[in-house]
């Protein structure tokens, strides 16, 4: 199916289960519902919660099932699931084994877009391990700078379904795509798509890095003008390669480095393209400035390289990428800088829950205090701290599995001064602040990039970033 196709499916009297309830099971649902289909929703939760959204839906004639996520209805035809619902479940494997599809949200979204009669609008899709969401906004700035129609969805926070089945008419939809969306989403094709990095992450999920990259690898799939991928990253050009695409489709890398042909990258602080000029040996085309970036740290420069690929394979104009670079603001808690405080930089990076996040946040300064910890979540720090030692001032440690941390501290940088904090309190981010502030010295950012999840301590990574503000904002306060 090329990406402008639309599908067609007769709905009317098909058995459909729907698996989960929340933010994609219940559009999915009422959007079935309403196409003629008989659905019938199952979920594991019989929460106060589920019992007031399964009463909405029984109101509209969709059949409920709370507290029995397990076991397939008789009839069903189809299964459509909740991303985060794991392959082996009971559902899937009973699925599999009566021949009935499964599909997620996604894959129902790009099913029904076009199915009342309008040109449905070509997806410009991102993925990765680190960098989705803010690539995926970079991409969406752009694309409106160009004077699109357009808007960042899918694991963004705005449902695909939303956004395909609404009243506004979009050119083009920026689309982040997780690994889990990805794995229910068999007939995909996006106009152009990217795979930003991979490295170690639900691997609980997925079973094996290999599946996880697999999973990322559809994203290609199908992908009619160009697959961009990390020149730095050679396991995403290795998807590149794998992938089966439309004739013409090009590969198209991004690099912090001279580009090369069929490359964007960066030449004497300016961002260029030599991909989509007309003479790739020879010619570079001007897009925009590092400057313009925000912030301007590698691996965020990285991401809006991949965002202007992009947006070139769609055709926009290089002053559109300058100028929706600079409109483009990052969202919270993604190395955010606080404050300066006497010379020292504090800068929130609480979004940073694994390693490979922290590596890139770790990356973008020369001296660092390093405030870390949490939920390890199975993760390694040794070639963490290994990379990141020669910048490391000090470092303060909190939370569950600090511990681990701090063992790779004492193996790979013994000589830096380590703050073990013994309490998983939320008051300990007003310790950390203090206890690094005592380590740091005029010229250093004190950087909290956590490389943790953070429910040990907090609600999210969101409240442990507040937090972390609202502590550099008191110190600031008592020594102004």
């Amino acid at each position: 199916m090329g990406s402008q196709e639309v599908s067609t499916v007769d709905w009317q009297g098909k058995h459909v289960t729907v698996a989960g309830l929340g933010v994609s099971g219940i559009p999915a649902a009422r959007a079935l519902h309403e196409r003629g289909a008989l659905v019938t929703v199952v979920n594991d939760g019989d929460d106060e919660r589920s019992r007031a959204q399964a009463a909405e839906l029984e109101a509209l004639g969709v059949t409920v099932r709370l507290g029995d996520g397990a076991t397939l209805p008789p009839s069903t035809e189809l299964v459509v699931t909740a991303p985060g619902w794991q392959p082996d479940k009971p559902l899937f494997l009973a699925a599999a084994e009566a021949g009935v599809p499964v599909w997620g949200d996604v894959e129902l979204a790009w099913r029904l877009r076009g199915d009342d009669g309008r040109e449905p609008a070509p997806w410009l899709a991102v993925t990765g391990t680190n960098g989705k969401t803010t690539t995926v906004r970079m991409l969406a700035s752009i694309l409106e700078a160009a004077g699109l129609r357009t808007a960042a969805v899918g694991n963004i926070g705005v449902s695909l379904l939303d956004a395909v089945l609404g009243e506004t008419e979009y050119d083009v939809l920026a689309v982040e795509l997780s690994s889990y969306q990805l794995h229910w989403a068999p007939s995909l094709r996006a106009h152009s798509a990217a795979v930003l990095n991979l490295a170690p992450d639900h691997l609980d999920w997925h079973g094996s890095m290999e599946a996880y990259a697999a999973d990322k690898g559809r994203v290609y799939e199908g992908n009619t003008v160009a697959c961009v991928y990390n020149a730095a990253d050679p396991a995403t050009e290795d998807l590149v390669r794998e992938a089966d695409v439309e004739e013409g489709c090009r590969a198209i890398g991004f690099t912090l480095g001279t580009p090369g042909p069929s490359q964007l990258g960066v030449v004497d602080g300016l961002l260029v393209d030599r991909a989509f000029v007309a003479d790739r040996q020879k010619q570079a085309q001007e897009l925009a400035e590092v400057a313009d970036v925000n912030p301007p740290a590698p691996h965020n420069v990285a991401n809006a390289l991949a965002a202007a690929a992009l947006a070139r394979a769609f055709g926009v104009e290089p002053a559109a990428v300058r100028d929706g670079l600079r409109a483009f603001r990052p969202d919270a808690h993604r190395i955010e800088h606080v404050a300066d405080i006497g010379e020292v930089a504090y800068v929130d990076d609480s979004k940073a829950t694994n390693t490979h996040a922290t590596e890139a946040s770790l990356a973008a300064y020369d001296s660092i205090v390093w405030i870390a910890g949490g939920l390890a979540k199975g993760a390694t720090f040794d070639e963490l701290v290994t990379g990141a030692a020669k910048r490391l001032r000090g470092v303060v440690l909190m939370g569950a599995d600090r511990a681990l941390i701090h063992e790779a501290l004492t193996r790979h940088a013994p000589d830096v001064p380590v703050v073990d904090l013994d309490r998983t309190d939320t008051g300990a981010m007003s310790e950390a602040v203090v206890r690094a502030a005592e380590l740091a010295r005029p010229g250093d950012t004190v950087l909290l990039a956590p490389a943790c999840a953070s429910m040990d301590m907090f609600t999210n990574y969101n409240k442990r970033g507040e937090a972390f503000a609202d502590a550099v904002r008191a110190r600031a306060d008592e020594t102004a």
